[in-house]
């Protein structure tokens, strides 16, 4: 049992795969805490930042499509409503870099300062495209949108505070690959691509904990689990329960109970957990799952997709740095 200080609030508390939003929050207090959440136009994203308002935090919101997000966050703004938060949105697509930059200036130069960034939206197994910058769709949009975004406002997170960014197990899939970000030599395959993506995520993290420690603030990643949202619209019908299938079928031979699907509350603790509950020296430079630090699973060891873990590679200082240099040469910027 770990025991958790936030402010004046103190609790003795474990959390695991079936806890909500609401379980690892109770009892906290977030008044005056600014938090940023990319992605709350459905999701993950809403129930974030739902979460937070609902405790108190001020909750500015980057969504791609505002009347979207307006629609898809109307609760959102009946929490802040009863708790005196505020809610705000920003228009923030990911796949633009123009964009990006656009969204990252407007907030400096509001010059509001962040608690947190939660680095929360992504596509997942999109058809083989490119962004409007060039960039194959998913490591363009996952990596490199929030690469040039978060790096671009970095300064307005407080000293102590922290960045989060949502990873999955599917990192697994695929470490990144420097030399073929593209797809231009390998076939592509959207879960190889979407693995690669989430690795950047990861090591994204990784890097900029490593940077940004020295004023106290750190950064993790983390991995909601499985969950049934808009993330999966890409796939083909049938092909989501095939993958369940073969996930329970694999599961029965190694003597394992079968998969289960998180709900969006559970789905998204492991995100509020690590951003405003965890202490953040446990967290920082981490791979968080299931509301506590994941073991690092050497690259050559067999992981079912069920089990724990990251892998070594996602979390390696050295490919974190050729990762974050790549990425700069990419878009053209030095953070």
């Amino acid at each position: 049992m770990s025991k958790i200080v936030i402010g004046e609030y103190s609790m003795a508390a474990t959390f695991g795969a079936k806890s909500t939003t609401e379980d690892v929050l109770k009892g906290v207090d977030l008044k005056g805490k600014r938090i940023l959440v990319t992605g709350v136009s459905a999701g993950l994203g809403v129930e974030t930042a739902r979460a937070l308002v609902a405790h108190g935090a001020d909750v500015v919101g980057a969504a791609r499509d505002l009347e979207k997000a307006k629609r898809a966050t109307s609760e959102v703004s009946k929490a802040a409503a009863e708790t005196g938060a505020n809610f705000e949105l920003i228009e923030l697509d990911l796949a633009n870099l123009k964009s990006v930059r656009a969204a990252a200036d407007k907030l400096v130069a509001d010059g509001r300062l962040f608690d947190v960034i939660i680095a929360n939206a992504g596509v997942m197994a999109t058809p083989f495209g490119k962004t409007a910058d060039g960039f194959e769709t998913q490591f363009g949009t996952n990596h490199l949108g929030h690469f040039v975004f978060v790096n671009r406002i970095a300064k307005l997170i407080k000293n102590g505070g922290r960045l989060v960014n949502l990873a999955s197990s599917g990192h697994r899939f695929s470490n990144v690959d420097l030399n073929d970000l593209g797809f231009a030599t390998t076939p592509y395959e959207p879960f190889v691509a979407y693995g690669r993506s989430k690795t950047a995520n990861i090591l994204f993290a990784v890097e900029f904990d490593r940077r940004h420690r020295g004023r106290g603030v750190r950064a993790a990643a983390v991995h909601p689990g499985g969950i049934q949202t808009e993330l999966a619209r890409h796939m083909n019908p049938g092909s989501l329960e095939q993958m369940v299938k073969q996930i329970n079928e694999q599961a029965a031979a190694e003597g394992k109970g079968p998969f289960e699907f998180k709900t969006v509350p559970q789905g998204t603790a492991t995100s509020v957990w690590t951003a405003v509950v965890a202490p953040a020296e446990e967290i920082g430079g981490r791979y968080c799952e299931n509301c506590h630090v994941s073991n690092i699973v050497a690259d050559d060891v067999r992981l079912g997709l069920l089990d724990e873990g990251v892998r070594a590679y996602a979390l390696d200082a050295q490919n974190a740095a050729a990762l974050w240099k790549k990425s700069e040469e990419l878009v053209g910027e030095t953070f």
